[in-house]
């Protein structure tokens, strides 16, 4: 696997992945609603967490920073 995920989403995706899994656990919302937040929360936090993610890799999106190699002299 190569990062996909750079940058300032990868903090951004882990924040909203454990926002959504905190409202999931503690927000007392509905039994399908909060499925669907941990689903989403998990994800965010996972691909957040290992600089991947499948579905920008299928989409063509890259938004790690490029590494440049210094030539030699």
């Amino acid at each position: 696997m190569t990062c996909n995920v750079g940058g300032i989403e990868r903090p951004i995706r882990m924040v909203l992945g454990l926002v959504l899994l905190a409202l999931a656990t503690f927000g007392g919302l509905p039994s399908g609603w909060m499925i669907a937040f941990y689903i989403v929360g998990a994800v965010a936090l996972l691909t957040g967490a290992i600089g991947y993610c499948p579905a920008w890799m299928l989409l063509g999106i890259n938004t790690c920073a490029m590494k440049t190699t210094k030539k030699a002299a």
